[in-house]
C-alpha cells in the first residue's frame, strides 16, 4: 500500500466532482447515470498509478462528461465498503470551462445538468446528496500562497526583500505550476519580497501573465497597519473569478484566523482548525472561497505539492 493509501487508511482511491456550470436561471451541476447499476451520481472514478487525487478528479470529470474544468472548494470524502476493501472517494466543487461534448460509453449512458435542489432528488444515493449540501457556487476564490523556502536569512547581507528562493525553493515553485493549473487562476498578487513574487513567477509567466505587487499584504507593510492589510486582503477575496495572492508566514496565518473566526466556514486539510494553530508552511497554499453574500464559505489547506 502507497503512502497515500495508508495516510487515508483505504484501500481503494477514488474522486470526483460536483461539476457545475453558469446559467441566466442559476447555478446547475451535472450528473451522470451508470447503465449497469442504474444509479445518478457525480463523475468520478479511480486513481491511477502515481496520480493525485485532484488530478484524477479532474481527468474522471472530463472522460465522463466531456466537460474541461478547474477546481474549486474540497467537498469533503465518502467511505463505503466495496469487495476490494474501504473505498474513500474525495470530492471537488469544479466548474466547467470548456466541452467537448458528451459521449456515452460502456459506463455512463447519461449527463443531465440541474438545479443543485432538484439534482438532490436525483440523485441515488444519501452520502452523495451530503457531498452536494456542502455546494454553493463560489463567487470568487483565491489561492493564498506562502513563498517557496528562500537562502538563509542570516547569510543574506542585502536587501531582505530581495533574498532569493532556495534551490529546495525553486523546485516548490516549478512544483506549484501543476497545482495552480488545476484551478486556472486568471490575476497574479504577490508581496513585495523577490522571493514571493518569485513563487508564483513560472505559472505566470507560463500564461503570459502579469504580477501585482501588494506592499500592503507583505510582513513589513502590513504590520505598520494590519487593517490597511486585511482591508486589501478583502478587496481581493471579493473580486469574482480566481485570484492568486503570494505572501509570507508572518501575515497568513493572521489573515485566514481573521476568517476564519468571523465566518465559521468549511474547514479541510487540518487535523482540528479550533485546536490546531493556522498552518502556512512554505510553499503551501490556502484555498478560500466565498459565497453570493461575500461570506466566507470553504477554506482549504493544501501542502506544498511534490
Amino acid at each position: 500500500m502507497s503512502d497515500l493509501y495508508a495516510a487515508l487508511g483505504a484501500d481503494v482511491l477514488a474522486a470526483g466532482t460536483v461539476l457545475w456550470r453558469s446559467t441566466n436561471a442559476g447555478p446547475q451541476v451535472a450528473l451522470v447515470h451508470r447503465h449497469k447499476y442504474d444509479d445518478w451520481g457525480f463523475a468520478k472514478g479511480k486513481l491511477d498509478n502515481g496520480e493525485s487525487l485532484a488530478a484524477c478528479a479532474l481527468r474522471e470529470t472530463w472522460e465522463e462528461t466531456g466537460v474541461r474544468a478547474r477546481l474549486g472548494a474540497r467537498l469533503g470524502d465518502v467511505r463505503y465498503r466495496v469487495p476490494e476493501g474501504s473505498k474513500l472517494v474525495r470530492y471537488w466543487s469544479a466548474e466547467a470551462r470548456e466541452s467537448t461534448g458528451f459521449l456515452a460509453n460502456d459506463e455512463i449512458d447519461e449527463l443531465v445538468w440541474l438545479p443543485p435542489a432538484e439534482a438532490g432528488v436525483q440523485l441515488s444515493y444519501a452520502h452523495d446528496v451530503e457531498v452536494l449540501e456542502r455546494f454553493t457556487a463560489p463567487t470568487s476564490v483565491l489561492l493564498l500562497v506562502r513563498h517557496a523556502k528562500a537562502g538563509s536569512r542570516k547569510d543574506w547581507e542585502g536587501d531582505d526583500d530581495l533574498r532569493p528562493l532556495s534551490g529546495v525553493g525553486r523546485t516548490q515553485a516549478e512544483h506549484l505550476v501543476d497545482f495552480l493549473g488545476r484551478f486556472a487562476p486568471e490575476r497574479f498578487h504577490s508581496a513585495v519580497p523577490v522571493r514571493c513574487v518569485d513563487t508564483i513567477s513560472p505559472y505566470a509567466d507560463a500564461h503570459g501573465a502579469k504580477i501585482e505587487r501588494e506592499p500592503l499584504l507583505g510582513e513589513e507593510g502590513y504590520w505598520q497597519d494590519p487593517a490597511a492589510g486585511l482591508a486589501r486582503f478583502r478587496e481581493l477575496l471579493a473580486r469574482p473569478g480566481l485570484t492568486v495572492l503570494c505572501s509570507q508566514g508572518g501575515v497568513i496565518p493572521d489573515v485566514v484566523e481573521t476568517l476564519l473566526d468571523e465566518y465559521d466556514p468549511l474547514v479541510t486539510g487540518v487535523p482540528d482548525p479550533e485546536k490546531t494553530p493556522v498552518p502556512s508552511r512554505k510553499g503551501s497554499t490556502w484555498v478560500l472561497t466565498t459565497d453570493p453574500t461575500g461570506a466566507l464559505r470553504t477554506a482549504d489547506y493544501y501542502p506544498s505539492p511534490t
